[in-house]
């Protein structure tokens, strides 16, 4: 018997495993479906890619996307200790203010506006820049400069920087529009994961138990009210019961589908697959959000690839010092960008990457070329998870409905504009000698809109599933809430969902920095203490906590 059964060591899962079980009277069980995350391409920075398709991804499909040449689109998702902490680029990026403010003014979310939580931001990380107004410096989050930049990528910012583009070089700072390299989340040229920051220090609590390859099928619910979970683990069903609380973090994919699983959804869809229905809840699986992007791309001749000097003399360095091209992260530099002056906040999100990116990053990198892959991150369309088969070995069905929201063709259109600018100034025009993508060919705006239909892929960052809303209904955002500003699972007592999949729309950003914001808040949430004070650093001195 525990206390808390957390579900999921990914971010939100690593995160609250630790604050939960530093009272040492909390008895904590965290149930993991992958395998610990002990492989070396985990913690080399610059082999992320080997981690695709691999024992440590979930390996998701997409359904066929209409509006995207009815391809299906590979997901790869974190299934190991770390969750997609382990397998991702580790580019630290919190979002606009605007995304959160929108969160407590749009959707009735009290207490999740930008200055409820950046406190939590700040106590999550350890930047190695120092403590300020806008960064912490004491907490279990490494977020360093990266130590190995490409020529080409600074070519890139510099060719930007002569366009026009503001030079930035803190995007979770006063202002996040600009160009320039990104803060990863590496300790000395290392990986720093959420299970290296917050669950491997916790591990040697005898009041915490980490069970790896256990794959739960279901919430135990008796009488409204979560008791415990099943899982799988060596092909035998366990149960497990929890006195206080079950907490799904199991994603924007694993928490609604665990929930569709359990009986609580849209009743119509489960009946469809004879589960019964304890809780109907509309907006189980709805409202999925993620960033869609393109990729344009340059030959470069003469400037040797990042897989031309990563060779045995380079992995021997890394091993040795954690030093050397090994400890890139890939998507070095980028930025953001309004391609509509009148809009609040950035539309769109660069990643820049000096070697080439082909098929959602799963085709051979080993030639000479530079990557822009131009993100949207103001987006419209939204899509849904749904059940394919009550078995819960069976994934479920993945529609991100891309570009279901036609509004979301025009920036990617014009975004794919200002990169070709970008190309086509000093010092990136002596470099990038040939269009690879989209093409010279491609030049009108039929063309280009065919093109991104035919290119566009997932940049990672699947949100909104499991929706939190206020509980005064706000008209304009249509949306039927999962989960209260609590976090607790509306019609199921004793339940709560804490990771990205509680976000009412996805940040302008990579998600890994606010899962982790969400799930250090939910902790104090869960334990009954008050929320750390809100903090504006434009009229604030740095607190620390």
């Amino acid at each position: 018997m525990y206390d808390y059964i957390i579900v999921g060591a990914g971010s939100a899962g690593c995160v609250l495993a630790s604050r939960l079980s530093e009272n040492p009277d909390t008895r904590v069980l965290l149930l993991e479906a992958g395998p610990p995350d002990t492989a070396s391409e985990i913690h080399i920075p610059a082999t992320v890619n080997m981690l695709f398709k691999s024992a440590y991804d979930w390996d998701y499909q997409t359904t066929p996307q209409d509006r995207a040449g009815g391809r299906s689109v590979y997901w790869p998702r974190g299934r190991v200790l770390g969750g997609s902490s382990s397998i991702n680029a580790m580019i630290y990026i919190r979002g606009s203010r605007v995304d959160y403010d929108t969160w407590r003014d749009d959707y009735g979310c009290e207490g999740w506006g930008y200055t409820d939580l950046l406190p939590y931001f700040l106590r999550a990380e350890s930047n190695s820049r120092g403590a300020s107004a806008y960064h912490g410096a004491s907490g279990p989050l490494s977020v360093q400069d990266l130590r190995y930049k490409s020529d080409l990528t600074g070519a890139f910012v510099s060719a930007a920087k002569n366009c026009g583009q503001p030079v930035n070089d803190d995007f979770n700072g006063p202002a996040q529009e600009g160009v320039g390299y990104y803060q990863v989340t590496q300790r000395g040229g290392r990986r720093w994961s959420a299970a290296d920051a917050y669950l491997h220090p916790a591990m040697s609590r005898p009041n915490l138990t980490v069970q790896t390859d256990a794959l739960v099928t279901g919430i135990v619910i008796e009488a409204g009210r979560a008791i415990g979970v099943r899982y799988l683990r060596r092909g035998v069903e366990e149960t497990v019961m929890a006195d206080s609380e079950v907490i799904l973090s199991a994603g924007a994919i694993g928490s609604p589908q665990l929930l569709m699983l359990s009986g609580v959804g849209p009743a119509a869809h489960l009946r469809e697959h004879n589960v019964p229905v304890l809780a109907d809840s509309a907006g189980v699986g709805g409202n999925l959000s993620d960033h869609p992007g393109v990729t344009a791309m340059w030959g470069t001749p003469r400037s040797k690839s990042l897989w031309e000097v990563a060779g045995p003399r380079n992995l021997a360095r890394w091993q040795m010092t954690h030093s050397g091209p090994l400890t890139t992260n890939i998507a070095e530099a980028g930025g953001f960008v309004r391609t509509d002056p009148s809009l609040p906040a950035p539309d769109i999100q660069w990643h820049v990457l000096p070697v080439p990116f082909v098929n959602g990053g799963l085709a051979d990198p080993a030639s000479r070329a530079l990557s822009v892959l131009i993100t949207l991150v103001q987006v419209g369309s939204r899509g849904r998870i749904r059940l394919r088969s009550s078995d819960p070995r069976h994934k479920p069905a993945i529609d991100p409905a891309y570009l279901s929201d036609t509004a979301d063709f025009d920036p990617l259109v014009r975004g794919i504009g200002m990169a070709r600018e970008f190309a086509a100034a000093r010092p990136l025009s002596r470099i990038a000698k040939v269009e690879l993508a989209p093409g010279p060919q491609v030049q009108t705006e039929t063309d280009l809109r065919e093109w991104i239909r035919g290119d566009l892929t997932t940049l990672y960052h699947p949100v909104g599933t499991c929706a939190m809303g206020g509980d005064g209904r706000v008209a304009a955002s249509k949306l039927t809430s999962v989960v209260d500003i609590q976090l607790r699972v509306r019609g199921v007592e004793r339940l709560r969902v804490v990771d990205a999949s509680v976000m009412p729309t996805v940040p302008r950003g990579n998600t890994n920095a606010p899962t982790i914001a969400i799930a250090e808040r939910a902790a104090d949430l869960i334990q009954g203490r008050a929320p750390l004070a809100p903090l504006d650093p434009a009229d604030a001195a740095l607190t620390t906590a």
